[in-house]
């Protein structure tokens, strides 16, 4: 269960990302093709309504940010100032690395009950989206539904490491589906700030 949530999330962000890069390029394209001198192009180009893009991009990347900070809950991914938390006792750290994640936690219920409610109250009236025409508590629905997946992150977080003492992280340089292959070494000389070149040995006599 806990796999099929964590692939629907990880295809929920990649879709709204591509369709939205998508959907700014195809309206891009066509508001500058739209002023080409062309009659019979220009014509159709003209009858084509896409001032409904921006409006539906700025919906999806809002869903998407939602969604994302989940994932970034799970897998490690958000930046945080730990300088102070990693230089303390561990029995000591591990009782404050347990107060954020419960902190977390019950900062994003409290967001998503009152997003749900908020959604609960304008799910009752006729009010719409400005171009689409949508009806916002769809729009506004992002906010219970990220919400309260990032809280259960949080707390999947906060069970392991409570259980194992071990923290989600991120390797920033490795890239989901391919494969770690052994790193390459870019300092094969030997030099020491890989932007000078080392003395000679000996003084440069031969």
């Amino acid at each position: 269960m806990l796999k099929f949530l964590d692939h629907l999330e990880e295809w929920l962000i990649a879709f709204l990302i591509g369709a939205a890069t998508l959907l700014v390029f195809v309206a891009v394209v066509h508001r500058y093709a739209a002023g080409m001198p062309v009659p019979v192009l220009q014509d159709w180009l003209l009858s084509l309504n896409l001032s409904w893009a921006q409006e539906l991009c700025v919906y999806m990347f809002i869903w998407m940010a939602k969604f994302g900070a989940a994932y970034g809950v799970r897998t490690g991914i958000h930046v945080g100032v730990d300088v102070l938390i990693n230089r303390l006792p561990d029995n000591l750290r591990r009782k404050y690395v347990l107060f954020g994640l419960l902190s977390g936690a019950l900062f994003t219920i409290v967001v998503g009950t009152l997003g749900a409610n908020y959604v609960w109250q304008i799910g009752h009236t006729d009010q719409v989206s400005a171009d689409l025409e949508l009806p916002l508590w769809i729009v506004y629905l992002c906010i219970p539904c990220g919400s309260y997946l990032m809280c259960f992150r949080f707390l999947q977080v906060a069970w392991v490491f409570f259980r194992t003492g071990e923290l989600p992280h991120h390797e920033h340089g490795h890239v989901e589906g391919l494969e770690d292959v052994a790193p390459i070494n870019i300092n094969p000389f030997g030099l020491r700030d890989d932007l000078h070149p080392a003395d000679v040995k000996g003084g440069g006599k031969s």
